[in-house]
């Protein structure tokens, strides 16, 4: 029997893939472990290993196709002694990742009589307005993220249900239903294009998976969660002089980031109320120390998290960061290196920016902005003299972190 290669997903935001290249051909034979293609996700460009052996059927999707849904299939491989690709099934292309949802038919009359009570109980527990407006699983969501306003449609599914056909030609929803799904894991709000009213000649780029994520996810943060900002001045004399003493005398080669993120670290494991993150009705306390740091890559930046930091000695740190700017940049990180971390860090001093504030990356509950480094006149014991300053900003979620605990 025929094996279905479907798109994966390779991380825990993703819905579609663009599936840039295929690594194999038809008619080749593949073994378990063999790398067959690269998907881009809204992460980076990741090798896609196959568990299945036999050879090559059909390849369905051509390199190239951009919005493949996960759970499409996208290859056939045929066992040994098959020599016929069977049709694949069609997959619902508006399906979530984690289940299959198929539209429903209308019933005929006395089926809808029958299942009408089961329907509706069912609907009661995932209804989305105070109208108890009976709605299916894949209608509301579409719902959500296209701003419909489902007190006005008409259902024509079982019970009066809505379902995904009712949704065309609904209007959108009024300014307080809009609110109601700004949290929505990718708010169309925030993909909506602006009216073009200027005459300067402008290229149209079309958003890359990563870019519709970073959209979706920052807008919804400045949207929902209550920033505040805490500013200070740090003297850096002694660090620089401890860096230059370390690199010269070990071989080594730290840079000021390494002892930021160490710094950091050691701050949360004295300060574990901040070490937290917001979850509706109660707060995590972390009790490790993980560490998002950004990274600026061609289209976009991805955060590669420094595991157990505060735990960790500065060459190891150093090592770790090393490796994960390369493989950030080169579109080749594993979803086990860039998922979870309790807090971020921003750092964008080798740009010359002396200060900004940064936005939480959600579900964390802050993130750290640091500038450059730069001398100036500062006064201490009553006298005038030179340091090396730098100027970091903390951004904290006020649901989780209070003004004295950030501070």
């Amino acid at each position: 029997m025929s094996i279905e290669i479907k798109m994966p997903a390779l991380s825990p935001t993703m819905e579609k893939g663009t599936l840039s290249k295929w690594l194999v051909k038809e008619g080749d034979t593949i073994a378990s472990g063999d790398v067959i293609a690269e998907i881009e996700t809204d992460k980076a460009t990741m090798e896609v290993e196959t568990a299945d052996e036999g050879t090559i059927g059909k390849l369905i999707v051509a390199a190239g196709t951009e919005d493949v849904p996960v759970g499409e299939v996208i290859a056939i491989v045929l066992e040994e002694g098959e020599s016929e690709v069977a049709a694949p099934k069609k997959a619902d292309k508006k399906a979530e990742p984690s289940k299959t949802v198929t539209e429903e038919k209308a019933p005929d009359k006395k089926t809808a009589e029958k299942s009408a009570p089961e329907k509706i109980t069912s609907a009661k527990a995932s209804t989305d307005t105070d109208d108890r407006v009976l709605i299916s699983p894949l209608a509301r969501r579409l719902a959500k993220q296209t701003g419909l306003d489902v007190s006005t449609i008409q259902g024509s599914g079982p019970g009066g249900r809505i379902v995904k056909r009712d949704l065309d030609g609904a209007k959108p929803a009024s300014k307080t239903d809009s609110q109601k799904t700004a949290s929505s894991p990718v708010s169309q709000a925030a993909l909506q294009a602006a009216p073009i009213t200027s005459d300067i000649p402008f290229e149209e780029v079309k958003l890359s998976a990563m870019r519709k994520v970073i959209a979706a996810r920052l807008s919804e943060s400045k949207q929902t969660i209550p920033h505040f900002y805490l500013t200070v001045d740090v003297r850096m004399d002694k660090l620089l002089a401890m860096r230059k003493e370390i690199n010269d005398g070990e071989g080594v080669k730290l840079s000021v980031n390494d002892f930021i993120i160490k710094a950091l670290a050691v701050a949360l494991r004295q300060t574990p109320d901040a070490n937290v993150q917001f979850a509706g009705d109660k707060l995590l306390k972390f009790k490790r120390v993980d560490i998002s740091v950004a990274v600026a890559i061609d289209g976009g930046l991805v955060t590669p998290v420094i595991r157990d930091a505060g735990a960790r000695g500065l060459g190891s740190i150093s090592d770790d960061m090393k490796q994960l700017a390369e493989k950030a940049k080169a579109g080749k990180l594993a979803p086990e290196e860039y998922k979870g971390g309790s807090i971020s860090l921003s750092n964008l001093g080798m740009y010359g920016i002396k200060q900004f504030d940064a936005v939480i990356n959600p579900p964390q509950a802050a993130i750290l902005a640091v500038g450059g480094a730069e001398q100036r006149p500062v006064v201490t014991n009553g006298e005038i003299g030179i340091a090396t300053v730098m100027e970091a900003t903390l951004s904290c979620d006020h649901r989780a972190i209070d003004g004295a605990v950030g501070a």
